[in-house]
């Protein structure tokens, strides 16, 4: 393909200046063209131009705050600097990368990093993405421990490849998509339930989020530890799901550390690994482990990722592990986070349809209930009859469309938002994102603009149906 130039030569700034324009047509024309309809329907079809740490910029010059970060990806914003110049540094490099058959100094780099962030875990896999990792750690749970069976917890997200999709733990990503994996939910904290799987003799792990990105469900005190118990007992192996949690999302480098002794065998990474650049996920592991998987030079290969271990997302990693150490981002996640969910804790009070506020650093939900009132009980009725989730969706399009400000739902049919914004905001964005938050409540108990949109949701609910 040429450029508009004409010249054979391949220009991308020419291509994205001629055509940029064209983005949602596109997207509508040879991609998921769901996509698009939803974006246009809830008034989220923007264009952004340029992004930098925690905003972006829009055509005219207009900031938005993120407290999405790409569903936890941009851990460190958007082209943080020392992230940039790695791969600038990678590519000038111009390394023999991905020979297959031979050993490159990256990979060893980043793991040797990563594992001085995990205590009692020896060995990493690299992989391409959350859900490859979660593929790595179930094979090699099951081969490890020679048992079939897998145990998740309802509401998990563990990805949406078949492996992980097995123990996807909401139906509507699972429905058409059978036969799946041989695995059984148990519910969430349900330690007996846990035993009377485990009794049976044929599981090999129970895989968990430690916060649940769904709901923003956090396993109650002494879940972890005593779910850890009960495995080892049975012969079973802990894998814990870090895809979202991890690096510092939750105040901690990861999320099971908050609970004293827990010692996972398998623990899952990738999103803010990295940078917000190259694809990555890791899975790591205790050493007998990965010495039974790889038992022999016969098996050398018995798993393994075609762009796995790739110098630019080696570099990325390293790049990131970097300025969470430097910047101290995991210091800040928690300092920030623990503000923001205090002064919104402080609301729940005022407003009746503000039910709870929870989660730990910076991954916080806050979820809507039935008021009390009877004015706004009986609008709450009539969005619930549609379909549940749209008050959430109604709180998410003003503070949009209104104040600048990127958020979203954590799940189908759920009245809660999940706030996952960059680790690196600060006391301005909090301000900012608790008055818009502020604001748009007070519209919602006035019966302001916002029920207005309410019924424009109500309708396209029905023609859903």
């Amino acid at each position: 393909m040429t450029t508009p130039s004409g010249n054979g030569e391949f220009d991308l700034g020419a291509l994205l200046a001629e055509r940029g324009a064209e983005r949602y047509d596109l997207h509508a024309r040879y991609l998921n063209h769901q996509l698009p309809r939803m974006l246009h329907t809830i008034g989220f079809d923007k264009v952004y131009e340029r992004a930098e740490g925690a905003h972006f910029w829009d055509a005219d010059g207009n900031d938005y705050l993120d407290m999405l970060a790409g569903f936890g990806v941009m851990g460190l914003g958007r082209h943080h600097p020392v992230v940039r110049k790695a791969l600038h540094d990678v590519l000038d490099s111009q390394l023999a990368d991905l020979t297959r058959f031979d050993c490159q100094p990256l990979p060893g780099l980043l793991a040797e990093k990563l594992l001085t962030h995990s205590p009692h875990l020896d060995r990493v896999f690299f992989g391409n993405s959350g859900t490859e990792a979660v593929e790595t750690a179930l094979k090699f749970a099951r081969y490890a421990t020679g048992r079939p069976r897998i145990l998740y917890c309802t509401h998990a997200f563990h990805g949406l490849t078949t492996g992980s999709l097995s123990v996807n733990g909401e139906s509507g990503f699972r429905d058409g998509f059978a036969p799946l994996l041989p695995d059984t939910a148990v519910p969430l904290g349900d330690l007996d339930a846990l035993a009377r799987e485990l009794a049976r003799g044929d599981v090999a792990a129970l895989i968990v989020e430690p916060i649940q990105g769904k709901g923003v469900h956090e396993a109650p005190p002494g879940y972890l530890r005593g779910a850890q118990e009960l495995l080892h007992r049975h012969k079973a192996l802990l894998i814990a799901d870090e895809v979202q949690t991890g690096l510092g999302r939750t105040g901690d480098f990861y999320a099971y550390q908050h609970e004293d002794g827990v010692q996972p065998d398998l623990v899952c990474v990738a999103k803010a690994l990295s940078g917000g650049y190259v694809p990555v996920g890791a899975t790591l592991g205790k050493e007998w482990i990965f010495r039974k998987v790889y038992s022999s030079m016969d098996r050398v290969l018995v798993h393994s990722a075609s762009f796995g271990s790739n110098a630019q997302a080696m570099a990325a990693g390293l790049a990131v592990l970097s300025v969470m150490e430097n910047e101290q981002i995991v210091a800040n996640a928690r300092a920030v986070g623990e503000q923001l969910k205090s002064r919104l804790t402080a609301l729940v009070d005022k407003y009746e349809l503000l039910s709870d506020v929870r989660g730990r650093g910076l991954m916080i939900g806050i979820e809507f209930g039935r008021p009390s009132s009877l004015r706004l009980r009986g609008r709450w009725t009539m969005l619930q009859a549609a379909r549940k989730g749209l008050f959430a969706q109604m709180v998410v399009v003003p503070l949009l469309q209104r104040h600048r400000i990127l958020t979203q739902v954590s799940g189908d049919h759920l009245e809660v938002i999940k706030l996952i914004p960059p680790l690196i905001v600060g006391e301005q964005d909090v301000d900012r994102f608790v008055d818009a938050f502020t604001a748009v409540m007070d519209d919602a108990h006035g019966g302001g603009l916002m029920w207005d949109f309410g019924k424009t949701l109500i309708r396209q609910a029905v023609a859903n149906r």
